[in-house]
């Protein structure tokens, strides 16, 4: 019989030692290790599920122990055979998967409580579920209350949203391992949702669900079963106090797509960022909006994350972020004011903290504009995280604006880098940039010197630092006095 061990794995990087200790010899964690039991009986068993999903049969031995047959190929002897993508129903999600679901890929999707993670992923479900068999494991809530919950976003369950084609979405309320693996060899689906894998039971261990091995485990074994049978699986994982995934960092080295579901709760809108995709682009979003019958998809996104360019406000700029492949137009807003304290306060949303503390001492060291003794407020419009550095132009500018009580035209867009020394550098995907600046009814963009802007269908003024680029900017502005007296004449 073989012997039971134990091993000690600790909570925060899942780094595993034989013996105890006060603090994680990896990660420098204190108390954060605990003591696991592991018997390898209980992993023949499942090791033999997954064998018998696969429908592999153990090699037999060659006649000469030292012979080996090789299994490895060249790579030109591999096919060109590329697999379809499957279409979610949703252009947004299809976006930030690269193009498509990749069938027997691993999508990891985690985000705050409440956000709308299961509503995502049973309205994604329902929307395959009228092509594919498709299994949505509820792991932390009891059949009816999923059904209750696809009432209210509209699912029936009984045809598609054609009302023509039968639906085949299956409900599975269960935390232990070993009944979902035997359901995913009787059903066979194409697409699995795993909700979420912090609640599944893996009885090989002795510790409780939502642990590192747990969860590490669990993850293996689905992981090992989606290559093998050609299953999506999409796993849903929460998250620390801090926004990172529950769990050992090897849980988003196992997957195949890491996303990420942001947004203020108090709020309407949600972002759904790719931070890993082994089979489209990094840092892709798509928008989503949150209404009474679940999320619907934002096909133009700038529109909701610019103001009211028609209203004029001092310390207001626009600049054109780009996520991914795709260009959105976000307008920044800037307050500065004197400060009430003897060290004056800055305060950032949608805008790193430290890349505006760089930002306002270059203005006060290489533009003359005294900015150590006043509150410095900046934030994007929708509270969209704008962590490029396309975005330093535009919040220097705003910073600007705001102190001397300027309202900068609000058809001009402001793009670039701003170092150290007071240049303004280039940045990637400018004409990208600039066409949808285009599109949406811009006249003037302000962009670093040194590029071939032809074509875009706005005036390009260029400029080589950011002392060029304040004097542009507020040329021939208004102060918002003079607005007021316009306004009242």
């Amino acid at each position: 019989m073989p012997k039971v061990r134990s091993t000690f794995v600790c909570n925060e990087c899942g780094a595993e030692s034989s013996q105890y200790f006060g603090r994680c010899p990896s990660c420098g964690t204190w108390n954060s290790l605990e003591e696991q039991v592991v018997r390898p009986a209980a992993q023949a068993d499942t090791a033999t599920r997954v064998r018998s999903i696969n429908g592999s049969k153990t090699r037999p031995a060659t006649k000469n122990p030292s012979a080996h047959a090789v299994s490895s190929l060249k790579l030109t002897e591999i096919s060109d055979h590329t697999e379809t993508r499957l279409a979610s129903g949703y252009t947004e999600l299809d976006r930030v998967l690269g193009g498509g679901i990749v069938p027997g890929s691993l999508v990891l999707i985690g985000g705050d409580p409440g956000i709308g993670k299961s509503t995502l992923l049973l309205q994604t479900a329902n929307q395959l579920s009228t092509r594919y068999p498709t299994l949505y494991v509820c792991a932390e809530e009891s059949g009816q209350q999923v059904k209750l919950r696809a009432q209210r976003l509209g699912i029936k369950g009984d045809k598609g949203d054609e009302g023509e084609t039968p639906s085949n979405l299956y409900l599975l309320p269960e935390i232990d391992l070993d009944t979902i693996l035997a359901e995913l060899e009787s059903l066979r689906p194409n697409v699995a949702v795993i909700d979420s894998i912090q609640a599944l039971y893996y009885s090989a261990l002795t510790s409780a669900p939502g642990s590192v091995s747990q969860v590490r485990e669990c993850t293996s074994i689905l992981m090992r079963v989606a290559k093998q049978q050609n299953i999506t699986l999409f796993i849903v994982g929460h998250v620390t106090k801090e926004g990172a995934i529950a769990g050992p960092k090897v849980l988003e080295h196992l997957v195949d797509t890491v996303l990420y579901f942001e947004g203020d709760r108090f709020a309407s809108h949600r972002l759904l960022r790719s931070v890993k995709n082994r089979f489209g682009a990094t840092h892709e979003i798509g928008v989503f909006e949150m209404v009474d019958q679940g999320l619907e998809e934002v096909t133009n996104p700038s529109e909701l994350f610019l103001g009211n360019r028609e209203e004029g406000s001092s310390g207001t700029a626009t600049i054109v972020a780009c996520e991914g492949t795709r260009p959105i137009v976000v307008e920044l807003q800037a307050l500065v004011s004197a400060t009430s304290y003897s060290s004056p306060r800055r305060s950032t949303t949608g805008i790193e903290y430290n890349r505006l503390l760089q930002i306002l001492a270059v203005l006060e060291k290489r533009v003359g504009i005294p900015l150590s003794k006043l509150d410095a407020y900046v934030a994007s419009s929708g509270g969209l995280n704008v962590g490029e550095p396309a975005a330093d132009l535009g919040v220097a500018v705003a910073v600007a604006a705001s102190f001397r009580d300027r309202i900068i035209d609000p058809h001009t867009v402001v793009i670039g880098e701003v170092g150290l020394g007071g240049q303004v550098r280039p940045v990637s995907q400018m004409e990208l940039r600039l066409k949808e600046a285009s599109k949406l009814g811009f006249t003037r963009a302000i962009v670093p010197k040194g590029g071939s802007y032809k074509d875009v269908g706005l005036e390009v003024i260029p400029v080589s630092r950011v002392v060029d680029a304040m004097t542009v900017a507020l040329a021939g502005s208004r102060s918002r006095q003079q607005e007021e007296t316009e306004a009242e004449e």
